[in-house]
């Protein structure tokens, strides 16, 4: 419970955001309904005058955050000291404005949906109150390797924009499939259609008539006796795009529990790969300076042990 009434000069780092949003980032574990209610109120005010939740708040602005009691049951959890210390050791690369992470496999990139923790939250607990940290994108839970987290809202914003010019941010992954990947194979071109499961579980589908135009250009880097290592490189952003894409062509990726066969998946496990096989390797964007940034994301030791026991083919 917050005890007292706050007097918070807004900075760079909450220049341009609704209010709303910054109360909720400010008051971690309020419920939206909380929030609303003391802006309604009159309990918030900016720059001593009542506002509401879609004003947007600037530079030198002073928000007066109100005492709230706050459930139990809302606080977010808090990162354990092993997750912590991995994640102290996964920054690939980090600016004023920009973290770029190798994230783990197993982590959801945020809380909810019987998810308690996410990597937002963990990394925002480490981080200085009031710090700004923001998703610039998404990695799926069971795919390790690169994200962006935005330091300032102005980098958000630019990053979001880049991401809807195709082309601007390239992504590599590298991904190990199931049999020969032929090398001819350079591109999947098969509109994909996102649909809900029963339980609300999401499902991607090859769907040429309700589906979304969707791209993937493949490279072969190396066959072994009972799967390939191809790089995949998404043209577009699609969710799943990249494990539906391959399962479309025929060579579902290792340990892909909704697109891969169990039989094949099973031999797998028993070759030491326990997790999807889906790496973002690396990223290349160009900064707001002109300059271009190039970073790699190492495979985590358990894919890279798994590797070496394959049996390679010429």
């Amino acid at each position: 419970m917050n005890t007292r009434v706050r007097m918070i000069e807004i900075d760079e780092g909450s220049d341009a955001q609704r209010l709303d949003n910054f109360l909720m980032k400010t008051l971690k574990g309020a419920p939206k309904s909380l929030v609303y209610r003391i802006i309604r109120k009159g309990e918030v005010r900016v720059n001593k005058g009542r506002a509401k939740p879609d004003t947007r708040l600037y530079i030198g602005d002073v928000v007066r955050v109100p005492p709230v009691k706050i459930d139990d049951s809302s606080v977010q959890h808090k990162p354990g000291a092993g997750l912590l210390q991995l994640l102290e050791h996964s920054t690939v690369y980090e600016s004023n404005e920009l973290l770029i992470v190798n994230k783990p496999s197993g982590l959801a990139v945020h809380g909810g949906s019987g998810v308690n923790l996410g990597l937002i939250e963990a990394l925002r607990a480490q981080a200085p109150d009031g710090a700004y940290l923001e998703l610039v994108h998404r990695l799926d839970r069971d795919t390790s390797g690169c994200i962006m987290i935005a330091k300032k809202r102005r980098m958000l914003k630019y990053l979001q924009d880049l991401l809807r010019e195709a082309g601007s941010i390239q992504k590599t992954y590298w991904a190990l499939v199931d049999g020969r990947w032929p090398r001819r194979l350079t591109m999947v071109d098969a509109a994909l259609y996102k649909r809900e499961a029963r339980g609300g579980e999401r499902y991607v589908e090859v769907n040429g008539r309700e589906g979304k135009a969707s791209k993937t250009r493949f490279q072969l880097l190396k066959h072994y006796r009972e799967a390939s290592l191809v790089e995949a490189k998404p043209l577009t952003g699609r969710t799943h795009q990249i494990r539906v894409h391959a399962k479309h062509a025929g060579h579902a990726l290792v340990g892909d529990d909704k697109y891969g066969a169990e039989s094949f998946n099973r031999l797998m496990r028993n070759k030491g790969f326990k997790r999807l096989f889906l790496h973002a390797k690396a990223l290349s964007l160009p900064l707001p300076n002109g300059e271009r940034l190039e970073v790699e994301a190492e495979l985590p030791e358990e894919l890279h042990k798994a590797l070496l026991k394959l049996e390679p083919l010429s």
